[in-house]
């Protein structure tokens, strides 16, 4: 029998014109390690409380750019303060955004990044501890895999460029290809790092368990295994994943993923521990036994959803093909409304959304990434103001 799977509402099964294209570095072996001593569950859902539901119709609207000229950007998180970093997938660089005047300041250069096709420097985040261990995190891919590992920010450094310290791998192993690699990275309430992956156009790895491949993964800090997780010895959390492309957490504390299809569904899905999404043998909403169904689907057109965010009782979606933002608003585990669309053509293709606080955004822009038509000014990261 089925489970979770979200009972579908008229108004989220619209047809959207939408799309999706195939968008797109010594630590622990590949999804196995030893168990920590103080292992953690997964993040739960809270306990039921009033939650106000977001209106059915929200609204988006063009704060400002806070700053442009960036070159293929794909990763962004945010500083204690306020100031952003922005990683870029060819250059294999991580560049601090000052979150109000948009100056640039250059990290470094990520060693052993091996940019091709969709692989590079792709999704970053900051240590939660990050007030007292300065720690950087990245998923990237080398000449052999994909890899995520953590490095020092030294933020009293004096040479521009020269502000990193050497990686530390915590998790290798991750296949890589040409395309579907992956790669968004982000920390969750539980304080415990989550990782998206793609199958590497190698289909049957998203059902191979023993495989990184075409998964959710869920570590340590450290990058090893946690009690909580589906099993005890892998970081596996969930499986049948084409290529996950953005996570975000509710107010709920529910998990939720983008997902590229291949020519039918592009999807967002609720994501349970040990849940089995489907891929290669569903796309989109099947109904079939076994498998979770997504939550939203769009078709292959307008879509290509990469990175997500929870802000105002909705995740908002940065499309890469469909060159648009959509807000999905929620009621518990399903959506309220039909999604809805924003600033489609305006920027081109968009990469990256995260949450600034309160009802503002962050839009990270991808025209440089070889796929997109650069303007003046591109890449740009803009600053929103939704409802």
């Amino acid at each position: 029998m089925r489970h979770g799977t979200v009972a579908a509402l008229a108004a989220a099964t619209l047809l959207l014109t939408a799309g999706c294209s195939s968008g797109d570095g010594s630590g622990s072996a590949a999804g196995v390690g030893h168990m920590p001593s103080s292992a953690t569950s997964g993040p739960s859902a809270s306990p039921s409380a009033p939650v106000a539901l977001p209106p059915a119709k929200g609204s988006v609207e063009v704060v400002s750019t806070l700053t442009e000229g960036l070159d293929s950007p794909w990763g962004l998180a945010e500083l204690p303060g306020g100031d952003l970093l922005v990683s870029s997938r060819d250059k294999g660089t991580i560049t601090r955004i000052d979150g109000k005047s948009g100056k640039k300041t250059l990290l470094g250069a990520v060693p052993g990044v091996s940019p091709g096709g969709e692989g590079g420097l792709l999704g970053i985040a900051v240590s939660p501890a990050y007030g007292a261990d300065h720690l950087v995190y990245a998923y990237f891919t080398t000449e052999s895999d994909n890899r995520i590992a953590r490095m020092q920010y030294d933020e009293n450094g004096t040479t521009p460029g020269r502000l990193l310290g050497a990686p530390d791998t915590i998790l290798r192993g991750i296949p890589k290809g040409s395309i579907h690699n992956g790669g968004r990275i982000a920390f969750g309430p539980d304080h415990m790092l989550y990782a998206g992956t793609g199958e590497t156009g190698d289909t049957g790895l998203a059902q191979d368990r023993k495989s990184l491949a075409g998964k959710i993964l869920r570590m340590t800090p450290d990058g090893q295994p946690l009690h909580g997780n589906p099993q005890a010895d892998s970081v596996v959390y969930s499986y049948g994943h084409r290529n996950v492309q953005g996570l975000a957490w509710d107010g709920q504390k529910q998990l939720w993923a983008s997902e590229f299809g291949q020519g039918t569904w592009d999807e967002l899905n609720r994501i349970e521990p040990g849940g089995n999404y489907g891929w290669p043998e569903v796309e989109g909403k099947a109904g079939k036994p076994g498998f979770i169904d997504p939550v939203a689907q769009w078709k292959t057109s307008g879509a290509s959803p990469s990175g997500i965010a929870f802000a105002k009782g909705s995740i908002w979606m940065a499309g890469l093909r469909g060159e648009r933002l959509w807000r999905i608003p929620l009621s518990g585990k399903e959506p309220l409304a039909a999604p809805q669309s924003f600033l489609k053509g305006k920027y081109g293709r968009l990469r990256t959304v995260l949450a600034a606080g309160g009802d503002k955004l962050w839009l990270v822009t991808s025209n440089t990434d070889s796929r997109g038509t650069p303007k003046p000014g591109d890449d740009r990261i803009l600053v929103l103001e939704v409802r």
